[in-house]
């Protein structure tokens, strides 16, 4: 299932215009969405996972919750994805439960991917591989570092940080099974052409009428 265009929501409080927003990536292809929203209050963000979900489920997308384990819990979302601070795969596993999906930021950091397949990650994201609007300070990663991890990890390796469909080839020649995106997805003036653009770059054919949107 970790596999394609990863779609991460932007920060919105109009609830009714992020699923407008996400239902076009996911009519363009995005085979996962994660919900990521940092300054909502409580009773937003359970609002917008639970309309999310019942959104992805009929779009057979796995809606993955961005740091909160409570939110995923109490929603009872597809999976769950951690950062450095947000808990461990085992506390994640315990509450989630073995069917959910359990994804682990590692940066720059094979050691950490390493650990995090062994604790029971059912996939690691690396990143930042180019200047990202969403985190202009975070850590870069260095494209060798996905030769390296697919060859020494089982488990699917996502991509993140600063990804257009001009820069997404690169990553997904060194070995990303998906890119995750934000802004060169949701800033798109046609959400929906963009998410097809990214998808059809894993299968190496750009689709009849597509264009390079920045």
């Amino acid at each position: 299932m970790i596999q394609g265009l990863y779609a991460i929501t932007p920060e919105c409080a109009e609830t009714a215009l992020l699923l407008a927003q996400v239902r076009a990536a996911l009519e363009g292809g995005a085979r996962l969405v994660q919900y990521r929203n940092k300054h909502g209050d409580t009773a937003l963000r359970h609002e917008q996972a639970s309309e999310l979900l019942t959104l992805c489920r009929s779009y057979k997308a796995p809606l993955i919750i961005n740091d909160n384990l409570r939110l995923a819990a109490l929603t009872d979302a597809d999976g769950v994805h951690l950062g450095a601070e947000d808990g461990s795969v085992a506390e994640a596993r315990i509450i989630l439960g073995s069917g959910k999906i359990i994804g682990i930021s590692c940066y720059d950091s094979l050691e950490r991917a390493r650990t995090a397949e062994a604790q029971g990650a059912d996939y690691v994201a690396f990143g930042s591989f180019f200047t990202s609007a969403t985190k202009p300070a975070a850590v870069p990663a260095a494209l060798d570092l996905l030769h390296t991890a697919k060859r020494q990890l089982r488990i699917p390796v996502v991509a993140i940080g600063g990804i257009t469909p001009a820069n997404a080839p690169l990553l997904i020649e060194a070995g990303a099974d998906a890119v995750a995106v934000i802004s060169a997805l949701f800033d798109a003036s046609d959400i929906t052409s963009t998410a097809r653009l990214f998808s059809s770059l894993f299968s190496g054919v750009i689709q009849p009428g597509s264009t390079l949107i920045h």
